[in-house]
């Protein structure tokens, strides 16, 4: 089964993703500050990550570059989820290696659909 992290620091958001995808038969780990996120991912090496940028103790931008630099952890998928919707906001994720940018409120389907795409057609 294919593992996967998330990473955010609303419960709510956190539940709802974990609920969804556990149903697509994912196994799903959750952490909800950035610095247990970056502890779990290296613990587990998941098979795809979901990150919030805007965080407690380290914002997605540096946990994702921190993963992407490092060539143990650097071909796992990082899809960035925030609020923050700017043109510029969405550079820097590109620029700290997060391969797909989803602004909130996002509709559940639509990630699930993202996740998908990164993980079945991985060859393994």
């Amino acid at each position: 089964m294919k593992k996967i992290l998330i990473v955010d620091d609303e419960q709510d958001i956190v539940e709802s993703l974990k609920f969804v995808l556990e149903n697509y038969n994912y196994t799903c780990y959750c952490a909800y500050n950035g610095e247990d996120g970056l502890k779990l991912a290296r613990e587990i090496a998941p098979d795809l990550i979901i990150l919030d940028v805007m965080m407690p103790r380290i914002n997605g931008y540096k946990i994702s570059r921190l993963l992407k630099f490092d060539a143990k952890y650097k071909n796992i998928p990082i899809l960035m989820v925030t609020a923050r919707s700017q043109e510029e906001d969405k550079l820097i994720g590109e620029e700290t290696g997060a391969d797909e940018y989803i602004t909130k409120p996002f509709d559940l389907d639509e990630v699930v659909k993202i996740v998908q795409k990164y993980l079945e057609t991985e060859s393994n």
